[in-house]
C-alpha cells in the first residue's frame, strides 16, 4: 500500500533550523548558483510563491534566501548569488552536504487575487528567482488566470537565469515573454536596454491587471512608474523587497524600511504601501 509522504509543517521554534542536505547544485549564471534539498526526516517543505528561508552554512552564519522551485512538488530549491561571506559558502555546499533551514517566512505573492486577471511579471535579474514559483503556479493552474505575460531584464545574456527554462516558456502559446540586457556583443539578436523599455509592448487589459515585481529597488520603482502609465493601480502593483534580514521573525530590526519590517511585514508589498518609503532617500 503506498504510504503518503510526511509533509513539515512550519517549524515550532522559528530560530532552531532544520537539518536538510544538497542534493543537486547547478550554475545558473557566472555568480549565481541553484541547490536542491531534500530535509533530514525526507518530509516535503510546504511554502507560498515569494516566500523565504533562512539558510545556515554551518560554522559560517545564515542567510535569507528566497525559494526559487515549484511548491506544488519536487524539492526545496533555492538560488543564491555569491555576493558575502555566507552566500559564498552557500553557494559552495555540494551533494551529500548538511545545511540548515529555518522557514518558510514572509507574505508571498498574491496568487488567490491574481485569479481571473491579467498577470504581468517583471524580473531583474536574481530577482527571476522569488518570481519563479509565481510561474509555476500560474502556468500549472493556467486556466485560472488571463493574459499572462514575463518581462526579464538581465545584465548580459549569460547573466539570464534559468536560461533552458526561459526559452520553453517562449515556446508557449499561452505566456508572452520577453528578455532584454543591458549591454550585449554582436551575437544577442533579443532586445538591449532597461527592462521598463518592455512595458509599453503589453497587450493587457489594465483595469483587470495585476504586476509582480522583483529587481534591484531603482528598477523597482521605475517599473510600477511605467505600469501606472500604463493604466494599472498603485494597489495592483506587488513589488518583493530584499533588505537585510537577519532574524525573519521582527526582532533585530535589520530590515527596518521606516515603520515596516520586511521580514514580518512582506517581503511582499503593493506599491501604494511602498511608494512614500521608496521616495526616501538613503531610508
Amino acid at each position: 500500500m503506498h504510504k503518503a509522504p510526511h509533509l513539515s509543517p512550519i517549524a515550532a521554534q522559528p530560530v532552531v533550523p532544520q537539518v536538510a542536505h544538497v542534493r543537486r547544485r547547478r550554475r545558473d549564471a557566472p555568480d549565481a548558483w541553484t541547490l536542491e534539498l531534500e530535509m533530514a526526516d525526507g518530509a516535503r517543505f510546504r511554502y507560498a510563491p515569494g516566500q523565504f528561508n533562512m539558510l545556515t552554512a554551518f560554522g559560517v552564519g545564515e542567510a535569507a534566501i528566497s525559494v526559487s522551485g515549484d511548491p506544488a512538488a519536487g524539492p526545496l530549491i533555492h538560488t543564491i548569488r555569491a555576493v558575502g561571506p555566507v552566500s559564498r559558502a552557500l553557494t559552495k555546499l555540494g551533494p551529500g552536504d548538511p545545511i540548515g533551514v529555518r522557514g518558510p517566512f514572509g507574505a508571498g505573492w498574491p496568487m488567490a487575487q491574481a485569479e481571473g486577471k491579467d498577470v504581468v511579471v517583471v524580473a531583474g535579474g536574481l530577482g527571476l528567482a522569488p518570481l519563479r514559483p509565481a510561474l509555476y503556479r500560474l502556468l500549472g493552474e493556467r486556466a485560472r488566470y488571463g493574459k499572462v505575460a514575463l518581462l526579464f531584464g538581465a545584465r548580459r545574456p549569460e547573466d539570464i537565469l534559468f536560461r533552458h527554462e526561459v526559452e520553453n516558456w517562449r515556446g508557449r502559446f499561452d505566456i508572452d515573454v520577453e528578455v532584454t540586457v543591458d549591454q550585449a556583443a554582436s551575437e544577442w539578436h533579443g532586445h538591449v536596454g532597461v527592462v521598463t523599455t518592455l512595458v509599453s509592448r503589453l497587450d493587457i487589459d489594465p483595469a483587470k491587471s495585476i504586476a509582480m515585481v522583483c529587481g534591484p529597488e531603482v528598477m523597482m520603482r521605475f517599473v510600477a512608474m511605467s505600469l501606472i502609465d500604463k493604466g494599472l493601480s498603485e494597489d495592483a502593483i506587488h513589488l518583493s523587497m530584499e533588505r537585510n534580514m537577519k532574524c525573519a521573525i521582527g526582532h533585530c530590526g535589520h530590515c527596518q524600511l521606516g515603520p515596516t519590517l520586511i521580514c514580518r511585514d512582506g517581503p511582499v508589498f503593493t506599491y501604494a504601501r511602498l511608494k512614500p518609503l521608496l521616495a526616501v532617500k538613503e531610508l
